[in-house]
């Protein structure tokens, strides 16, 4: 889900809603929150982009600056925080079928579906490179949702649920990269004709 159809609201522009309707903050203060809670591991949201939402929320009255003296201030300084129209469209936005049923695309699965025409081995060194970087981002997600859970100090929280999922998949995807290290040897090219042209190079 890119955009929300009626205020042409964006993922960052969502993300930054919910921060402010936490409290008001300013944009150094949004992007130093955002990345003390890791938000770019799930969201896509750039420092600059940041600072390009909080202008557009505020031209169109979903965010306001809470000071005059901030008005001429850059929107790194500026206080904002969420209007009542602002708080209404991003619970609009929450309620889009959408977001329940899209799945997503991992360059992981189109390099896959593309390898049989690389050079010989560089099969096998990607899913050792995929393996190491997922044994590494697992042990950074096991440090994270321990320090989740001190900070919130109970499991029924969303954050807790997001980062378990995150490692749950890790873990899935790292015992199947052992079943596929496995069958590798007997990798073979696909006998049905609108597969023609492939070959056992890996």
């Amino acid at each position: 889900m890119a955009k929300v159809k009626s205020h042409n609201l964006t993922i960052p522009d969502l993300v930054l809603l919910s921060l402010l309707g936490e409290r008001p903050m300013h944009g150094y203060e949004a992007n130093q929150e955002l990345e003390r809670r890791q938000v770019r591991d799930w969201a896509g949201v750039s420092r600059p982009q940041v600072y390009y939402s909080l202008e557009k929320l505020a031209r169109i009255k979903l965010a306001r600056v809470t000071d005059d003296e901030g008005l001429s201030a850059g929107p790194e300084r500026r206080i904002f925080e969420t209007t009542a129209a602002g708080k209404k469209a991003l619970a609009d936005a929450l309620e889009q079928e959408d977001w329940a049923t899209q799945r997503d695309r991992p360059r992981f699965l189109t390099w896959i579906a593309l390898s049989w025409q690389a050079r010989p081995g560089v099969f096998q060194k990607h899913i050792q490179r995929r393996r190491e970087f997922l044994e590494t981002e697992l042990e950074n997600e096991q440090a994270t949702l321990q320090a989740i859970r001190k900070e919130v100090g109970h499991e029924f929280h969303e954050a807790i649920w997001m980062v378990s999922l995150t490692i749950d998949m890790f873990k899935v995807e790292l015992r199947w990269l052992e079943k596929l290290s496995k069958e590798l040897a007997n990798r073979k090219a696909a006998m049905h004709p609108d597969y023609f042209g492939e070959s056992d190079k890996n």
